[in-house]
């Protein structure tokens, strides 16, 4: 296993055993886990990740640390976007649609106040950072 899926890893477990709340670097940053089908192998993904509340939806950022590639899980909602969110305590399914436009700019300058680092991810990744709403499923 990678380092970096270790890491992944042990912030899951920490995010499961204490009802959504992580220290370490995490502390106080706003923080979900999205399931998703792996678009390849068929199999559930979790990853944990930072989100936007914007009303009902829940609204994450394919940033993949800067890197020059989209992160897998994009790459699984494209293919099949029903997904699992866990926030806090509680976990529903939900659907993930990308937003474009002007709708994605707007929640991309409101994810830049809570996390102005992502501009950084931005400036080095090369390509335009996916946003993406999940909206529970009724």
């Amino acid at each position: 296993m990678s380092e970096r899926l270790q890491r992944n890893r042990l912030v899951i477990d920490e995010f499961r055993s204490r009802d959504g709340v992580v220290g370490g670097d995490f502390e106080g940053v706003p923080l979900l886990l999205l399931t998703t089908t792996g678009a390849r192998s068929g199999e559930p993904r979790t990853m944990p990740m930072t989100y936007l509340r914007d009303g009902r939806r829940l609204v994450v950022f394919g940033a993949n640390g800067g890197r020059p590639s989209h992160p897998g899980w994009y790459h699984n909602l494209l293919a099949d976007p029903t997904a699992r969110v866990e926030v806090g305590a509680e976990a529903h399914p939900v659907t993930a649609a990308v937003i474009e436009g002007a709708e994605r700019e707007r929640l991309w300058a409101q994810q830049l106040l809570h996390t102005p680092y992502f501009k950084g991810f931005q400036n080095r990744a090369g390509r335009l950072i996916p946003v993406v709403a999940l909206t529970p499923v009724a």
